[in-house]
């Protein structure tokens, strides 16, 4: 409440808050901006499941399924950055060089990630209009394939360009909004844009929520609750919003847990004096890898079901019976999919666990700092401890990570449908940004607060 008063009484931050939402407005408003040639109500049918298509669409804030001129959002981006970020460990010496250059050296790196996520942009929405024609689906609007092939000539190059062209500024756009509510907002702008674009559609699901255990009078969903408007539906809806509450706040709980190492400075000369030991603490987040394990292996697994969709198996039973398998190894309601998708999971988790933490360079600057872990020798034992420490530390963060990941999809089984995405990968990113966004506004008010203390 206290942070409350200090936020209304800074005029600062509120005007920071405000640019913030008018992006978020100009956001939901490009996702309503359809794409020329393009008719978007074909493409309803392949968001009815959580895939790899529903993850992307979440975070574009139903900017895809629209197939609005944002369709890609600010995924590109962030593709770009993970990227950039594994090429610099020591895999491209230039980037590690630049990695290590200050603020010139990051200036350089962010200008190679915008070109970078520009030609993903391309690339990308190439390759999905494409996918999208070759399928079942009527793609582009009545009249678009007639001149693309009038005259027995293939101008189906130009209608791909034009689409590419249009769809790679709405990402460039994006990421000139991202860095405006960096500079002028709230926050980081790609982390927002991304919360935001999953926020757009939590209305919808409260709404499909209501309909299938309450009222559906215009009968938007394809199968609704037995028991509909009934004392069991009510209760039923309840819990859904129960559960997931409960799960909101065991989520922001683990968000926040750490596992702090201690450490101890040796003593300084301070003049003519000693300052004596300094005690402090190394913290190491229990889910360091946040959200981008459970993101990865998302990926693996709904990546290979999206292409097979757009490959012609035949008739045959042997087509049948290879769809089959494919079903059952990359469908994460199936054992063998749950399975694998489990696996990929604790693997991802460690190795960017790993990544973010490295134990020799953090043994190395204590050793520099004149710093020691009591009881451990510095060097190579320091290490080894930290090794061991921090692989006990993503155990339990795997685990964490396995168990969000998986709520969705033992929900579903549970209640028969999949309206109630309790979990899951959105739950954790909306709870990660909103927690470092937080932080930043309290460091704002208090920085404004010692400002005016000192005058």
């Amino acid at each position: 409440m206290e942070t409350l008063k200090k936020i209304l009484k800074n005029k600062d931050i509120l005007k920071r808050i405000g640019i913030t939402l008018f992006a978020f407005f100009v956001f939901k408003l490009l996702t309503y901006v359809t794409m020329p040639l393009i008719d978007a109500s074909a493409l309803t049918s392949l968001f009815e499941n959580s895939g790899f298509l529903g993850i992307v669409n979440s975070i574009s804030g139903d900017a895809l399924r629209n197939y609005s001129i944002i369709a890609l959002g600010i995924s590109p981006y962030i593709t770009a950055s993970i990227i950039v970020q594994l090429l610099q460990m020591d895999i491209i010496p230039v980037l590690k060089e630049w990695s290590e250059e200050g603020e010139v050296g990051k200036q350089k790196i962010a200008r190679l990630t915008r070109y970078l996520a520009i030609a993903l942009a391309f690339v990308q929405a190439i390759a999905m209009t494409f996918a999208f024609h070759s399928s079942q689906t009527s793609l582009f609007k009545f009249g678009v394939q007639s001149w693309a092939t009038q005259d027995g000539r293939n101008l189906w190059f130009l209608v791909y360009f034009y689409i590419a062209v249009v769809m790679t500024a709405g990402t460039a756009f994006m990421i000139w909004l991202a860095d405006q509510i960096t500079m002028k907002g709230i926050g980081n702008g790609s982390s927002m844009l991304i919360v935001g674009g999953i926020i757009i559609s939590f209305p919808g699901t409260i709404a499909s929520l209501v309909q299938y255990y309450i009222s559906d009078p215009n009968a938007a969903l394809p199968s609704v609750y037995d028991g509909q408007g009934t004392f069991a539906g009510y209760v039923l809806f309840g819990v859904s919003l129960l559960m997931f509450i409960i799960v909101l706040i065991g989520v922001t709980f683990m968000q926040e847990a750490t596992r702090k190492v201690p450490i101890q400075y040796a003593n300084r000369p301070a003049g003519s004096k000693f300052t004596g030991r300094s005690e402090s603490n190394i913290p190491i987040k229990l889910n360091t890898a946040n959200v981008i394990p459970v993101i990865f292996a998302s990926i693996l697994m709904s990546l290979p079901m999206t292409v097979f969709n757009y490959i012609n198996w035949g008739t045959g039973a042997g087509a049948a019976s290879a769809q089959n398998w494919l079903g059952q190894i990359f469908s994460y309601d199936q054992p063998i999919g749950f399975v694998i998708y489990i696996i990929l999971i604790f693997v991802f988790t460690f190795f960017y666990s790993f990544i973010l933490i490295k134990p020799e360079q953090m043994a190395e600057n204590l050793q520099k700092q004149n710093a020691y872990i009591p009881g451990v020798r510095p060097g190579s034992e320091t290490e080894a401890y930290i090794t061991k420490t921090l692989f006990r530390v993503t155990i339990i963060g795997a685990i964490y990570l396995v168990f969000v990941a998986s709520l969705p999809i033992i929900t579903s089984m549970i209640l028969g449908h999949s309206y109630a995405q309790i979990g899951g990968t959105s739950l954790l990113i909306i709870v990660g940004v909103a927690l470092e966004t937080a932080k930043q506004i309290e460091t704002d008010t208090q920085e404004k607060t010692y400002a005016g203390f000192m005058r």
